[in-house]
C-alpha cells in the first residue's frame, strides 16, 4: 500500500483570475520528481458532490522548494468550493507522487512545452527545478492564456528566463489585442511554433491544458513533422 501523507496549509493566494495556489508544509518522506502529480483527500469535508474527496493534483512547486504548492481553478464543484476556504492549519492527505510527465535526460535534445491555462503546474515545477540545477536542455515554453490576468506563474516564469540562459518563455494570449498585449496573441499554431522552435522534428513536446487543446496541439505537431513517440501529454478536465 503506498504511503499516505498528511499536509498542512501554510498559506494560500490568488495568482490568476479565479486561480488560487495552496502552499502546505512538505510532509516528512514526500520526495518527488518535477513534473510528479498526487492525490489529494480533503479530511471531513463539509460537502461533497458524486466526485467524493479526492482529486489529483500536478505538483506546481519544484522539490528543491520549501513548500508542497498545489494550484487551481476555482469551479462549483463541491471540492473546490471546500478548498478555497480553508485557511491556515488545514490539513489534507496526500498519497504517493508519481507521473511521468518529467523532463528528458538526453540533455542535448531540446524540450518544447505548449502549456493552456492551468496546466502550467506541471511545467512550473520542471522549468523551476531546471533552472535551480543549472541544467543544459534548452526549454522553451508556449503558454497559452485568454488574457494576462488569467495567467498563473507569471513573474516566476519571467524569473526564470532571466536567469537561465537556455529558457525561452513564450506568453500567449487568445483574447487580448495586438494593441493590448506586447507578445503573441491568438492561437498557438505551426506558424508560431516555427518562430521559437527552428526545427520541429527534433524537441521532445510536452503538452498541457485542456483535453481539446492537447488534442489540437498533438495532431498540430504531428501534422507538422514531429514523431508522435516523442511527445508527452497530460489533460486537465477541470473539477
Amino acid at each position: 500500500m503506498d504511503p499516505i501523507y498528511t499536509a498542512k496549509l501554510r498559506k494560500k493566494e490568488k495568482i490568476a483570475n479565479d486561480t488560487i495556489a495552496f502552499h502546505w508544509e512538505k510532509p516528512n518522506g514526500f520526495e518527488f520528481k518535477a513534473g510528479h502529480y498526487c492525490d489529494m483527500t480533503l479530511i471531513d469535508p463539509e460537502i461533497t458532490d458524486k466526485e467524493e474527496k479526492e482529486r489529483a493534483f500536478s505538483i506546481a512547486s519544484a522539490p528543491y522548494e520549501e513548500n508542497v504548492v498545489t494550484a487551481t481553478r476555482i469551479s462549483d464543484s463541491a471540492f473546490k468550493q471546500v478548498l478555497k476556504d480553508y485557511t491556515a492549519g488545514t490539513e489534507v492527505k496526500f498519497d504517493e507522487p508519481r507521473g511521468e510527465f518529467t523532463l528528458h535526460e538526453n540533455e542535448w535534445t531540446p524540450a518544447a512545452f505548449i502549456i493552456g491555462g492551468i496546466g502550467i503546474t506541471p511545467a512550473r515545477s520542471i522549468i523551476a527545478q531546471a533552472t535551480d540545477d543549472g541544467l543544459p536542455h534548452k526549454i522553451t515554453l508556449l503558454y497559452s492564456n485568454k488574457t494576462p490576468k488569467d495567467a498563473a506563474f507569471m513573474d516566476d516564469l519571467k524569473s526564470y528566463a532571466e536567469k537561465n540562459p537556455h529558457f525561452v518563455f513564450v506568453p500567449v494570449m487568445t483574447d487580448t489585442e495586438p494593441n493590448e498585449w506586447n507578445g503573441e496573441v491568438g492561437l498557438i499554431d505551426v506558424d508560431m511554433l516555427k518562430r521559437y522552435v527552428s526545427n520541429i522534428s527534433v524537441p521532445i513536446y510536452y503538452l498541457c491544458g485542456p483535453p481539446g487543446m492537447v488534442k489540437d496541439m498533438r495532431q498540430m505537431l504531428v501534422e507538422a513533422g514531429a514523431d508522435e513517440s516523442n511527445i508527452r501529454a497530460e489533460e486537465f478536465k477541470g473539477y
